[in-house]
């Protein structure tokens, strides 16, 4: 038996938890993040200042930020390894639930160890205690419980014994796992008790590779055997289950295209011939025509969001199977439902299908797919600004592109600087996003044979996840360099742990594209006949509105005065120049890059269900909803 706090006692708990897949045993927590406060620094804090044990202790700049981080590290490592996080109750916990909801959506383990009000409520109302008068036993942590897999409060130290066990449960089980919420009163976090050693022995969570039933399997392999034109999309189930060859095998074996989600994408290689690219609404040309010529669906651990169906429109009426080692996401759009590991589900299937002899009937339509989509690639990587320049997004007003342009003395289009970021970096280059226009170009042209060099958080598609998500990234993989793919909007909310890579010594580059606002949800508002409100960066002007000019904001000074290497770009030569310099330096780096408005990617065949007006008097909003209609009358309803 072992006398200590609960501080003490979660310290040396998980110091000692391993996780196990296919023979490999690594130590699952690495650390912890924290910013004290009075609610965690005297309980948890006095632990990890006695005895850390093989802990490493981060000093986080902003909550929402450091939990960002640990999910950065967490997917980096394929879920394998993980990064707590503690705060101080009241502001501090708060700020970590979008944090926990863009874990949680996303499978990613999260382990968040909030303060809580006292358990004796002695001191009520404690500082940063939010009081209820219709329970004094709510707190600002139960905000935690809708957004998180597991969630409990500690009010007794013997309470952390079994808490703690089904927590690990939790964050190791590849169907559950997501953010668990374990919130401590501030008192108990110093309370002593007397725990049996055998809650601190080493434990291996083993992390399983479940095989299809029989009857599952029978109906995969007969679904694809009588079809002639399949199609696989490749999730991030395949990413977490390292299934990447297996499907690329696959594929290979029966001649059947595949595309990927934004999940997906690294999880095979972009060069593979028959791998189409990104699919639905920030999907290419090339996966989306294959997609609407498919038979048959064979979704492989991707959880179907609208993105990625093009709201149940691009192949909603398509026959579906979907493999997922989640139940729930599997039986999405009746599809025939095969419960499994990606890897083993498919390498089970491989054998079933060469028994058959099997072969799809795909008759060379996905390779023109490709080559015509690789033309416009080609197309995309060399606009500029010239005499016959237009705006790749055609809605809205084209003179704000001059405008922009006589605000900085140039600048370049996204389109032609990601082509160039992608064939001046390192080819095994971690590229890290979340938000914005981006996401969509870098779904159609980002490519990269490089396993896990795509960390794109496009499930809950939270600003201010670039930053902190690459230096988590970073954290995982030292020894490569990692790109946060950010816009301004993203940049201006949330990008405090800059500053905590340059404490750390862990070098992460920000490729920061200021189009001066809010592009892509200008773009949405503009396209639909709406006009641009409090969507651009704009001073206010004479007549009350955000309509004056733009706001300049030289984001490279900013950088600088945190201590990183910065540059700014204007112009392609400018930014080639800046990305070999800046994989020369040995810290932080952030690339300036002025994007022009309107020159982001769009389109590609598939359609986004939104909310527009149903009345309105103006004409170009009438015939927006006219298309909507359309549309929602052609998608599967459910």
């Amino acid at each position: 038996m072992s006398v200590m706090t609960v501080g003490q006692a979660i310290v040396k708990f998980l110091d000692n938890q391993y996780v196990e897949m296919d023979g490999v045993e690594n130590k699952f927590v690495d650390g912890i993040f924290t910013i004290f406060g009075h609610g965690i620094v005297v309980g948890l804090g006095q632990a990890l200042d006695r005895d850390p044990g093989a802990l490493r202790v981060y000093q986080g700049r902003n909550e929402q930020g450091m939990a960002h981080a640990a999910a950065g590290f967490a997917r980096q490592n394929n879920r394998r390894r993980i990064i707590a996080c503690a705060s101080s109750i009241g502001p501090g916990a708060a700020n970590m639930v979008t944090a926990a909801a863009c874990a949680t959506v996303n499978r990613i383990p999260l382990l968040l160890f909030p303060g809580d009000t006292f358990a004796v409520r002695q001191p009520d109302p404690v500082l940063q205690q939010l009081e209820r008068e219709d329970s004094p036993s709510v707190t600002v942590n139960d905000a935690f419980r809708p957004v998180c897999r597991f969630w409990d409060r500690i009010t007794r130290p013997e309470q952390l014994m079994s808490t703690m066990a089904q927590a690990m449960h939790v964050l190791t089980d590849p169907a559950r796992t997501g953010a668990v919420c374990v919130a401590l009163s501030q008192d108990v976090e110093g309370e002593a008790y007397d725990y049996p050693d055998y809650f601190f022995e080493k434990r291996v969570h083993r992390i399983r590779r479940p095989r299809p039933v029989r009857e599952d399997l029978t109906e995969l392999t007969e679904l694809i055997r009588n079809s002639r034109r399949p199609l696989v999309i490749c999730g991030g189930g395949v990413r977490y289950s390292e299934a990447g060859e297996t499907l690329e095998r696959f594929c290979e074996k029966f001649r059947i295209p595949f595309a990927e989600t934004q999940a997906g994408k690294s999880a095979c290689r972009s060069s593979d011939p028959r791998n189409m690219g990104g699919i639905g609404v920030t999907g290419n040309s090339a996966a989306n025509a294959v997609a609407r010529r498919a038979d048959l669906i064979v979704a492989v651990g991707t959880r179907l969001t609208d993105f990625t169906t093009g709201s149940k429109e691009l192949y909603g009426h398509t026959r579906l199977v979907s493999v997922n080692i989640a139940p729930f996401d599997a039986g999405k759009m009746d599809a025939a439902m095969v419960i499994g590991d990606a890897r083993a589900v498919l390498e089970d299937a491989e054998a079933e299908l060469i028994k058959a002899g099997y072969v799809s009937g795909w008759d060379g339509e996905p390779e023109r797919a490709r080559a015509a989509w690789e033309a416009e690639y080609e197309r995309l990587s060399a606009y500029d600004y010239g005499p016959d320049f237009k705006p790749l997004i055609p809605a809205g007003n084209p003179g704000s592109i001059e405008e922009y342009r006589g605000l900085y003395g140039g600048g370049v289009t996204q389109t032609s600087a990601i082509a160039l970021i992608r064939r001046v970096i390192d080819g095994d280059a971690i590229v890290v996003g979340a938000s914005g226009s981006l996401p969509g170009d870098l779904q159609r042209m980002w490519t990269t044979d490089e396993k896990d060099a795509y960390q794109m958080e496009y499930g809950f598609s939270t600003m201010g996840y670039e930053v902190a998500a690459a230096f988590g990234a970073k954290l995982a993989c030292p020894e490569r360099e990692v790109y946060a793919m950010c816009g301004d909007g993203a940049f201006l909310m949330l990008h405090s742990e800059l500053v905590t890579s340059l404490q750390e010594g862990r070098k992460i580059n920000v490729l920061l594209f200021d189009n001066c606002g809010f592009g892509c949800i200008n773009n949405l508002q503009m396209s639909n006949g709406i006009g641009s409100l409090a969507t651009e960066f704009r001073y206010r002007d004479g007549a009350g509105k955000l309509r004056g000019g733009m706001i300049p904001i030289d984001y490279a000074r900013v950088a600088a005065g945190y201590g990183c290497v910065t540059y700014t770009a204007r112009t392609l030569p400018e930014l080639e120049a800046a990305l070999r310099d800046a994989k020369r330096q040995s810290v932080s780096t952030l690339i300036d890059i002025k994007a022009m408005p309107k020159t982001m990617t769009d389109g590609y065949g598939a359609w986004w269900n939104v909310g527009l007006a149903a009345a309105t008097d103006v004409e170009a909003q009438q015939k927006a909803y006219r298309g909507l209609t359309e549309n929602r009358a052609k998608a599967r309803k459910y």
